[in-house]
């Protein structure tokens, strides 16, 4: 797509076009030392490690339960957190986790900005240890870029070839900790060695293989300015009292080289702390240049901020000519006035105390749900039976459920009316005149339950009563309210 960029004036004078599409130089991003690197160090180990390791930790559930800590169990339904055990029909656990992270990623962007994307991002963190591995293989920047201008010899074939190797071993293991997630992981890795696992596993390993090399080696920050939705939706919930990475215009400009900065500075004139080094867009890993302002490529990871220090204390400068910061303090300290943060504000608060609610609202319904449960469903057709004797029957069917990891029995029993007699079909033991069901462990049983009013009792159409489940192991109790329906 071109356009058209010149005077045509008359007598057919000239036009320039220019291409409204260039390619994208690549990025060398430079190796550099400081407070925010050790930090985007440690967080990637960390983050890492609990990755790739955290499926061969073990926590004991007692007999007939996994004994890995973290596992998703398909085929039994559960997802096992260390002692947090849920079911399938407990999802709203997982929606208060979403809601949970969903505003947690919204309070940091309202305290410090895309502070998620600058050093627990997934794509950050995965292509950081890409370009560790790039910069241990090939060299440094400047390395790099003298290779790139000789062509291609047989070192840089070389060296090209054990870098992607390295990649392909990083993304082949991060597939391989995935599926690990999902069945017992010794046993799956032994499986996986022998060429007994499932397809599936293989299939699941060479997908996220293939994307991890892809969007850590080769996409890397088209990633985050092309593909990611969150630079484009965290525009809409920041304001002017978030912290973002800003030059400090007013101590940066006006700007040149050393030289020329100390020459202004002799004759009086004015003159600012940058000079012109260009190390902040160096190391930048995606090439941006922070004194241009928040731009929508910039990740706000803090390598910047090194860089600018290192340089500042190299020339005798006081560090913070780039720093976590706001407009608003830029402004003020023009006016000769002092900086001010509001980092608790009515946004903050918000956040803080949805994310309260729904943690203290799944602590609570976690602390005080039952590992039984009980379903009760009226028959329909017929709502009653009299009898010739002239009582009245209902019937249900009981679903039972147990939650243990050991079969259960359970005392079946009904309330609300006097002298109300219950029968289950099929079930032969019996407690005090109530059935005493048997349910076998992390299942359920469905029961046909009889419900006889006594002889004479004169009752309503629909009088309520009560249906109790006791577990006999532990006393549990599980109540469930219905009707007793007659002529």
């Amino acid at each position: 797509m071109r356009v058209d960029t010149g005077d045509s004036g008359s007598g057919g004078g000239s036009s320039q076009e220019k291409s409204l599409w260039a390619k994208a130089n690549n990025i060398y991003p430079q190796s550099i030392s400081g407070t925010f690197r050790n930090i985007k160090w440690a967080l990637m180990v960390v983050t890492l490690g609990v990755y790739y390791f955290l499926p061969f930790v073990r926590w004991d559930r007692g007999p007939n339960a996994p004994d890995q800590a973290v596992l998703i169990d398909f085929p039994s339904r559960r997802f096992y957190f260390f002692f947090i055990e849920i079911w399938p029909q407990e999802v709203y656990y997982l929606t208060g986790l979403l809601i949970i992270a969903a505003m947690t990623l919204f309070l940091m962007n309202a305290v410090a900005g895309r502070i998620w994307c600058g050093y627990l991002c997934w794509q950050t963190v995965w292509t950081d240890l890409f370009y560790a591995v790039e910069n241990w293989v090939e060299g440094s920047r400047r390395d790099r870029l003298m290779k790139e201008k000789q062509g291609w010899t047989f070192r840089r074939v070389r060296e090209k070839a054990v870098k992607h190797f390295i990649w392909l071993l990083i993304a082949w293991w991060t597939g391989g900790a995935w599926v690990l997630y999902f069945s017992d992981a010794p046993t799956l890795v032994k499986d996986l060695a022998t060429f007994q696992a499932p397809f599936v596993a293989y299939l699941w390993i060479g997908i996220l293989t293939f994307t991890t090399y892809i969007f850590a080696g080769f996409g890397r920050e088209q990633v985050c300015i092309y593909m990611c939705p969150w630079p484009r939706i965290q525009a809409s919930l920041t304001d002017e009292w978030a912290l973002n990475i800003e030059y400090r215009t007013d101590r940066g400009e006006p700007r040149g080289s050393l030289k020329k900065m100390k020459e202004l500075a002799a004759k009086g004139e004015p003159s600012g702390d940058c000079i012109d080094c260009g190390q902040c867009i160096a190391v930048c890993p995606t090439g941006t240049d922070i004194r241009n302002g928040v731009q929508l490529s910039c990740i706000q990871c803090g390598l910047c901020i090194d860089a600018c220090d290192a340089v500042m204390k190299k020339i005798g400068k006081p560090t913070g000519l780039i720093a976590y910061d706001t407009d608003i303090n830029i402004n003020r300290r023009r006016q000769g006035l002092h900086d001010i943060y509001k980092l608790v504000r009515p946004r903050t608060l918000i956040y803080v105390a949805i994310i309260l609610a729904v943690s203290g609202f799944m602590v609570f319904t976690f602390s005080t749900r039952s590992m039984s449960g009980m379903n009760v469903l009226h028959d329909r057709n017929p709502l009653y039976v009299q009898l010739s004797e002239g009582g009245v029957r209902n019937g249900f069917t009981v679903r039972m459920l147990n939650k243990h990891t050991e079969p259960g029995e359970f005392v079946l029993s009904v309330e609300g009316i006097d002298g109300l007699k219950i029968e289950a079909i099929g079930v032969e033991g019996t407690e005090n005149g109530n059935p005493v069901v048997s349910v076998d462990r992390d299942t359920t049983r469905e029961v046909r339950v009889l419900v006889f009013s006594p002889k004479g009792l004169q009752l309503g159409q629909s009088t309520p009563i009560t249906f109790r489940l006791v577990s006999k192991a532990d006393g549990e109790t599980t109540t469930v309210n219905d009707y007793f329906k007659a002529p």
